[in-house]
């Protein structure tokens, strides 16, 4: 009985997550939201402020455009690799590449 209980509360949490997700977003609306955040900030920012930005962007990669997803998922893991205390040259290396490509990606869809 226990089990059968346990199995279906788990059944309706999952049921319920996944009827709460947020809508994908549109490309055009995947670019204004990551504008709106970029625009608030600083020119150069320290560690923490770039932990803020990938922390601001994260919900927006979340729900991002098919398009965006990828591209952004590789920004934050740039991101978060950089800001770690001790982070490893040979992987932040790898993810500068990508984080360089999801750049140009971003730019060519965004600036259409």
């Amino acid at each position: 009985m226990k089990k059968t209980l346990t199995v279906l509360i788990a059944a309706a949490a999952l049921i319920g997550a996944a009827g709460c997700s947020a809508p994908q977003l549109s490309s055009e609306e995947t670019c204004a939201r990551i504008n709106s955040v970029a625009a608030g900030q600083p020119a150069s920012s320290d560690k923490y402020g770039t932990i803020r930005f990938a922390n601001q962007i994260r919900p927006i990669a979340a729900s991002s455009s098919d398009e965006l997803k990828a591209p952004l998922q590789d920004i934050l893991a740039y991101l978060d690799e950089s800001t770690r205390d001790n982070p490893d040259a040979a992987t932040l290396a790898e993810l500068q590449a990508k984080y360089a490509a999801a750049g140009q990606t971003y730019t060519a869809v965004c600036s259409q």
